[in-house]
């Protein structure tokens, strides 16, 4: 065996053990047991068995059709698996769906399919041969089709949360699941144009797992996402308390009142004021003033740009717009529109 040969092996099975060792820390390790970090460990299980299969099909001899069948069946679990981790890790209170069994029926029949099939099958049959090619393609197709189940069940998610009301942890759990499934597409690939182009070598699979395997870890600790899981979507009390907020001041038009202030709006919804801004900056990524003043803003342009306010004057309407100043006004205004009220008004 070549050095470049050795140097392939060593490297196409790095990630197949630091996968095992992962999916080992998730199972023993963690104090914390989630059914989300018990089906990715799974995922990386069944996937490191697949590599294996790879990695000694392309680095030895007559490898028995069983074992390359039954490792190539895997593909058609870990379709299924990847799915549930991503409802897991975006729903609440996720348990199994009631049909899963149904789900790995496929899996089921290749498995024992496997256990049937023999060198002696391909000796001068092509029909046998044509069968599992078709077999091949499926299994590929089928985890293809779990692929894109995944991404839309994901993006749907993502749909019904604004980005800007998200909290720290449902953002990291969306970026994480967009890495988790990049890596699975690319990861697809590479195997998928090894079956349609002999030139592409069987080994790049592997290797391509391996770098993907190392970087999805690092992610995965870098976000936290071994931490957290589908509970981080339910419709919290800083949620609720934030809508709440929202619409006290705009249905009221609170901001409009120029000694309108934090301990005001604090007793309204019979919060402290640490909580209340807390909540403030959380989803509205600004501090109280800031948010005050944007809504005082929108009113401010409305009335600079309309000709029937020309008449009034840019104090005037600073203080109609519930500022206490010009000064205090003009500041904000340049803050959130980057010219001052004159400046706007003119080239309205």
């Amino acid at each position: 065996m070549s050095f470049l040969e050795i140097l392939l092996i060593i490297v196409s099975s790095a990630g197949l053990l630091h996968g095992v060792l992962f999916a080992f820390f998730l199972f023993f390790f963690k104090k914390k047991k989630t059914l989300t970090n018990l089906l990715l460990g799974l995922i990386l299980i069944f996937m490191a068995f697949r590599i294996g299969k790879s990695v000694m099909m392309n680095f030895g001899d007559n490898l028995e059709p069983t074992f390359i069948f039954a490792g190539l069946a895997l593909l058609l679990l870990i379709g299924p698996f990847l799915r549930w981790y991503i409802l897991g890790m975006t729903r609440p209170n996720f348990k199994l769906p009631k049909n899963y069994l149904a789900e790995i029926i496929p899996f089921s029949l290749v498995f024992l399919m496997s256990f049937f099939i023999n060198k002696e099958l391909f000796e001068n049959n092509k029909v046998v041969i044509l069968i599992l090619g078709s077999v091949l393609l499926l299994i590929y197709f089928h985890f293809a089709f779990y692929i894109f189940i995944s991404w839309r069940t994901l993006k749907n998610v993502k749909k019904n949360y604004i980005k800007e009301t998200q909290s720290k942890s449902q953002k990291s759990i969306f970026e994480w699941l967009y890495f988790l499934i990049i890596g699975f597409v690319i990861i697809w690939f590479s195997y998928f144009l090894n079956i349609l182009d002999d030139e592409v070598p069987y080994v790049i699979g592997p290797i391509v797992y391996s770098l993907a395997v190392y970087f999805l870890s690092y992610k995965a600790f870098q976000l936290k996402a071994t931490e957290i899981d589908g509970e981080v979507f339910k419709e919290n009390d800083n949620t609720v308390l934030f809508d709440k907020i929202s619409k006290l001041i705009v249905d009221k038009k609170l901001y409009l009142e120029s000694d309108f202030s934090l301990s005001k709006l604090s007793k309204l919804i019979g919060q402290s004021t640490q909580k209340t801004s807390s909540v403030i900056n959380q989803y509205a990524k600004q501090n109280f003033n800031d948010f005050i003043n944007y809504y005082r803003i929108q009113d401010a342009k409305i009335l600079l740009v309309n000709t029937e306010s020309e008449k009034f004057t840019i104090s005037s309407i600073a203080f109609d717009s519930g500022f206490n100043s010009l000064s205090s006004f003009n500041s904000a205004f340049k803050k959130f529109e980057g010219k001052t009220p004159s400046m706007y008004r003119k080239s309205t």
